[in-house]
C-alpha cells in the first residue's frame, strides 16, 4: 500500500502509533471548544482568541491555555471576534480660535490615574438621517472611560458635561492634562474657561493627524465595531443611548482590555492601587525598623548595602578619615 500511495513505511508507521494520541487531542479540543464557545456567546461575539484566552485562564479548575491554542480551535469551528472599520470627520477647526501646545507628543501613558487624560466627539448613525454625538473622557493611565455625554447635537455643552462627569468621578482634574483634537468646541473659549475652573491643562495635537489623538480614536473604533456591528445605523436615538450606555458600563467594569493585561479598567486600577498601598506600608514599616535599630545601636550596619532595593553607604565617625 505505501508503494502504491509513494508513503515512506515510517510515515505509515508513524500514523498507527500515534493514533490514540491524535484521538485524545480532538476529545480536548472538543471540550476547550465548547468553552470557547460559551464565552464567545456570552460577549455577543466580540472577543478573540486572546480575551477568550484570557477568560479561560481565570478559571483554576482546568489547565493554563495559550492564545494561539485558542485561535486554532477558534478558526476550525469558525469563531472569530467581530471587527470593522468607519471612516467619519467630526473635527471643524474654527479659524481664530486659539491653539494650545501639545504636552503628550503621542505619548499616550501616564504613571497614576487622573494624570493625563485624552478625549473626542465622534458620530453614531441614526435611521432617518439624524446623528448622536458622543464626547469622551479616556484616563490614559488605565483607559478607563472616566467621563462621556451623549446629545443630539455638538455644542459646547456636550464636551464641558463630559468633562463635569470625569471631575465628579475622579473628585478633583487639579493638574491634569487634557489632550484633544483642534475642534472647534476644544478650542472655544467656555470650554477653555471651564478648563481653568477645573485645574485642568489643555493640550493638542497637530491638524489633520488622527495619530496625535491615537487613544481616543481607537476607543471611538472599539465602540462603534462592537455595538453596531453588522448595522450600519441604529434604530433611533433611544436604542442609541440605551446601547451605548451599556456599553460603555461594561468597557469599565468587565470588558477584557489589552493594554490593562486583558483585564477589566476598574479591575486594573484597583488591583494597582492596593499593590501600591501595600509596597509602601511594606517600605515604611522597614525603613522605621532600621533607622530605630541605628539610633538605638543594636543594629551592626556594614559600610555600604542594600534597603528595600536602594544602595546606601555609611557616613564615616567624627575624626575618622574617609577611606579613599
Amino acid at each position: 500500500m505505501c508503494h502504491v500511495l509513494k508513503l515512506n513505511r515510517s510515515s505509515f508507521y508513524k500514523w498507527v502509533n500515534t493514533r490514540d494520541k491524535r484521538r485524545s487531542k480532538i476529545c480536548s479540543d472538543a471540550l476547550i471548544g465548547a468553552r470557547i464557545k460559551t464565552i464567545f456567546d456570552d460577549e455577543h461575539g466580540l472577543y478573540g482568541a486572546k480575551r477568550i484566552a484570557a477568560s479561560l485562564n481565570d478559571d483554576t479548575g482546568f489547565p493554563p491555555i495559550n492564545h494561539k491554542k485558542v485561535a486554532r480551535i477558534m478558526q476550525s469551528m469558525g469563531l472569530k471576534g467581530f471587527t470593522k472599520r468607519r471612516r467619519c470627520i467630526t473635527t471643524r477647526r474654527k479659524p481664530g480660535h486659539r491653539v494650545m501646545p501639545d504636552l503628550v507628543s503621542r505619548k499616550f501613558t501616564a504613571d497614576k490615574p487622573n494624570e493625563l487624560y485624552v478625549g473626542d466627539i465622534t458620530y453614531l448613525p441614526c435611521k432617518g438621517g439624524k446623528n448622536m454625538y458622543l464626547a469622551t473622557v479616556i484616563d490614559a493611565y488605565s483607559r478607563k472611560l472616566v467621563g462621556h455625554a451623549l446629545a443630539d447635537h455638538m455644542r459646547v455643552s456636550l464636551v464641558t458635561e463630559a468633562l463635569t462627569q470625569a471631575r465628579n468621578v475622579r473628585g478633583s482634574l487639579k493638574g491634569a492634562i487634557f489632550h484633544s483634537d483642534h475642534g472647534s468646541v476644544y478650542t472655544s473659549q467656555a470650554f477653555r474657561d471651564h478648563c481653568a475652573q477645573l485645574g485642568v491643562r489643555q493640550s493638542m495635537g497637530a491638524v489633520g493627524t488622527s495619530a496625535d489623538n491615537a487613544l481616543a480614536e481607537s476607543f471611538n473604533a472599539t465602540l462603534k465595531r462592537e455595538v453596531l456591528r453588522d448595522r450600519k445605523v441604529f434604530d433611533n436615538p433611544i436604542i442609541c443611548r440605551q446601547e451605548v450606555f451599556r456599553w460603555c458600563m461594561r468597557y469599565n467594569t468587565r470588558r477584557r482590555h489589552s493594554w490593562c493585561n486583558l483585564l477589566a479598567p476598574d479591575t486594573f486600577e484597583a488591583l494597582n492601587s492596593a499593590t501600591l498601598v501595600m509596597s509602601k506600608g511594606f517600605l515604611d514599616k522597614e525603613s522605621n525598623d532600621f533607622l530605630d535599630g541605628m539610633s538605638k545601636g543594636i543594629l551592626d550596619i556594614p559600610s555600604s548595602g542594600r534597603l528595600n532595593g536602594f544602595r546606601y553607604r555609611k557616613a564615616p565617625r567624627a575624626g575618622c578619615p574617609r577611606v579613599p
